[in-house]
């Protein structure tokens, strides 16, 4: 049987707090990726001092560790819709102002912290889909985690792959995988394509984009075997 380190064990309980989400990337980090953090993978004190001088204002503190954490981190960051780099962070106009720090890779949504909410440690975060900006997690630290887990599935290997998910194999989903204790937000592309929803086995990792009939999978095992069982588990029209 295949064995390995398993999200939805790590996130048993759900992220309640900033340093469960710095505990959990330190996890992911070591355990699935392979590589732990170190103190070069963060972004430099200078660095963020310069972004908040630039932009008039001090960064969130959710905002801010998570940059001095792992905002250099590529492979945790910077895959498919990527961080914005400290030098790279602004503001929209919209809502009054929305500090943004992430961008999907065709520039087709954006990420981002409200100013009437800048003065919180662990702030709301909103996102800009098709209905415009609309509310993705109540706390930066939960979007941290959400964003390490997407960018993750889709790293520079051959450990990834999707499918659209027929209504006959949500049955299996659920009996095969467990739910990670995230709450449910918003995909950016259509209301169709929502609610995000994330599963996990040991060395497996599944996202889940809507309920609708024919929703789409995004899988990435911790090894090749361990996305071939994924492939297996979940026979759906693979399209790697």
């Amino acid at each position: 049987m295949l064995d390995g380190p398993d999200v939805s064990v790590a996130l048993q309980g759900g992220v309640r707090t900033r340093s469960q989400a710095w505990d959990f990337v330190h996890w992911f980090a070591g355990e699935w990726l392979g590589r732990p953090l170190e103190p070069e993978d963060g972004c430099a004190v200078e660095e963020l001092a310069a972004a908040e001088a630039g932009l008039g204002f001090e960064l969130p503190v959710a905002l801010r560790e998570g940059y001095a954490l792992f905002g250099r981190r590529d492979d945790l960051t910077r895959q498919q819709d990527p961080l914005v780099p400290p030098s790279g962070l602004y503001v929209d106009d919209a809502l009054g102002g929305v500090l943004v720090f992430r961008r999907e890779n065709q520039d087709c949504a954006y990420w981002g912290i409200p100013l009437v909410e800048i003065e919180q440690d662990d702030p709301l975060v909103v996102v800009e889909s098709q209905q415009g900006w609309i509310p993705f997690f109540d706390r930066m630290s939960l979007a941290w985690v959400e964003l390490v887990l997407s960018e993750s599935l889709f790293g520079a290997d051959s450990h990834y792959d999707a499918c659209e998910l027929p209504d006959a194999l949500v049955l299996s989903l659920h009996t095969r995988y467990a739910r990670v204790d995230l709450p449910d937000h918003p995909m950016w592309a259509s209301e169709d394509d929502s609610p995000v929803r994330w599963y996990a086995a040991p060395g497996r990792l599944v996202r889940r984009d809507g309920v609708q009939d024919q929703s789409w999978i995004h899988a990435r095992g911790r090894t090749v075997a361990d996305l071939e069982t994924i492939r297996e588990e979940l026979s759906g029209p693979w399209v790697c």
